[in-house]
């Protein structure tokens, strides 16, 4: 990007208030930099996962860009929060593995899934009603989904590295290990976590870049070229099959998306602002709302170009450590991951093999929230356990969700601590049963 001039200086000054935010224009787009550079994986891992679905890989890398750039620019634009957006990891390893090869719909009727989902949270979001379920929800089984849909990523990550196959006897066990694509990928995770450690902006991408230059040198990979006219959107744009949403099977992955979207979007959104110090003194992050309809509307645009839900993201605490304070910070994420559309040929080359490091690493960071639930309780414990143990297991984050929170209800009742029971928590629990017993 070109330097702004001084009266574009002056206009950007009035729009994102910069002063007032003790930053400057120069820093802000040295966040936005940063930012970009921690989470610019997702254009090669998201077409990666959504292609296991039957999408095609090009579409979806045209998508993913333009749903980071639209939810950015608006998170940036309208709420004028450093926070940046794009395709989250572990919905979209659920909507391809889950959804369209566990329980056999179409991608297009996931895509219209992943829509409905994002017109209720634009409607909770307007009408406050986000706060009430929000905040109704127990910490643990929030700690616990985070927990679990890491499990679920990094599952599928040593899956596609090789590093664990199916077994007739034992379910799993150990990959080929004599195979160059596990120990590439374990090498791959190794870089990222040195390179994590030391602080280097853009680890993540650069372990990606660095397996795939390996694979196409020792002939794994056939090497496409680096840039090129961007693809056509049209073969997933406007796709979603609303109709095909609303059969009653897919009643519980909208009710899934939604929930996760919710917790993910608040969660993010507090914990960035509090690490930049954007939150009120009573702890509470002003123009909320605004912030939240960024989200939720990014989710919805996002599902009509056709990819899987879009949310804010925690890379985004990297660029407001590099001085972030405005939305310009995201404007400029949104501008790079336009850039980035001329990228297509070489998001074809990196194999599955060197995206698999990534979702282990985020596995890793995600799994931190289970030091957080209350392991001398064991109402809250047993449920949050459950919780993140059985999406593996059942390769299901709907199924984890929906027996933690029928686990929660039933031990708490058990245990004669109803008042500590929610109703919230009681009539989502009572509508999977409903969904086990009768869909």
């Amino acid at each position: 990007m070109k330097r702004p001039t001084s009266m574009e200086n002056r206009m950007l000054e009035r729009y994102f208030q910069l002063s007032a935010h003790g930053t400057t224009v120069k820093t802000e787009l040295l966040a936005g930099l940063t930012t970009f550079l921690t989470m610019a994986y997702i254009i090669f891992v998201n077409p990666d996962i959504l292609s296991a679905a039957g999408m095609p890989k090009d579409s979806v890398f045209v998508a993913t860009c333009l749903a980071a750039a639209i939810g950015s620019a608006i998170m940036g634009l309208y709420a004028n929060y450093p926070i940046a957006l794009a395709p989250g990891m572990g919905l979209n390893a659920y909507f391809a593995f889950a959804v369209v090869k566990g329980m056999g719909f179409t991608w297009q009727a996931a895509l219209g899934a992943v829509f409905i989902s994002g017109l209720l949270f634009i409607l909770v979001s307007l009408f406050k009603v986000r706060e009430a379920i929000v905040n109704a929800i127990p910490r643990s089984l929030k700690f616990a989904i985070s927990a679990g849909i890491g499990l679920f990523l990094a599952i599928i990550g040593l899956k596609n590295a090789g590093l664990i196959v199916a077994h007739p006897s034992t379910l799993l066990t150990l990959g080929n290990l004599h195979q160059p694509a596990p120990v590439l990928a374990a090498l791959g995770f190794l870089l990222i976590v040195a390179l994590e450690w030391r602080k280097v902006p853009g680890a993540i991408i650069i372990s990606i870049l660095a397996v795939t230059v390996a694979s196409i040198a020792m002939g794994l990979t056939s090497f496409n070229g680096i840039i090129a006219a961007p693809p056509s959107v049209a073969p997933t744009f406007l796709q979603m099959d609303i109709a095909g949403a609303l059969n009653a099977g897919l009643l519980t992955v909208i009710l899934t998306f939604f929930l996760v979207e919710l917790f993910d979007a608040s969660g993010t959104l507090i914990g960035v602002a509090h690490r930049a110090g954007l939150l009120d003194k009573d702890g509470k992050l002003p123009h909320l709302k605004k912030a939240l309809l960024a989200d939720s509307t990014a989710i919805a645009a996002g599902a009509a170009l056709g990819t899987s839900s879009t949310t804010a993201y925690i890379e985004s605490a990297a660029g407001t450590a590099a001085g972030g304070r405005t939305g310009l910070t995201a404007v400029t994420v949104a501008v790079l991951f336009l850039v980035a559309l001329v990228f297509a040929p070489l998001a074809g080359t990196v194999p599955a093999f060197a995206t698999a490091p990534a979702l282990c690493y985020v596995a890793v960071l995600m799994l931190r929230g289970l030091a957080e639930i209350e392991w001398d309780d064991l109402t809250e414990a047993a449920p949050a356990a459950i919780t993140a143990i059985t999406m593996p297991f059942t390769f299901s984050i709907a199924h984890g969700i929906a027996f933690g929170f029928i686990t929660y209800a039933a031990i708490k009742l058990l245990s004669g601590r109803v008042k500590e029971l929610p109703a919230t928590v009681t009539v989502i629990a009572v509508m999977f049963v409903l969904k086990f017993a009768f869909l």
